[in-house]
């Protein structure tokens, strides 16, 4: 496991422990979850350019709750 050391200036120091209280995590959570949040907005935004590069080619599909409802209903029971 690494360690790493991080220094903070007065401002971000406060902003630490205010969330640390109001999360109620230690601040070693809390930084671990602030970075996993951060890499999973980078990973939506992908998902996003990508899809939006399809649709700007005609490339993408979009099904409504209706057509995927019927996708999932068994077509066989009676």
């Amino acid at each position: 496991m690494a360690v790493i050391s991080l220094r903070l200036n007065q401002n971000e120091e406060r902003m630490v422990d205010f969330l640390s209280d109001y999360y109620e995590q230690d601040k070693s959570s809390l930084i671990k979850y602030s970075l996993k949040e951060l890499y999973e907005d980078l990973v939506d935004r992908q998902v996003i350019d990508e899809y939006e590069a399809k649709e700007s080619k005609g490339e993408a599909i979009f099904y409504d709750s209706d057509e995927i409802i019927n996708m999932l209903t068994p077509k066989n029971v009676t």
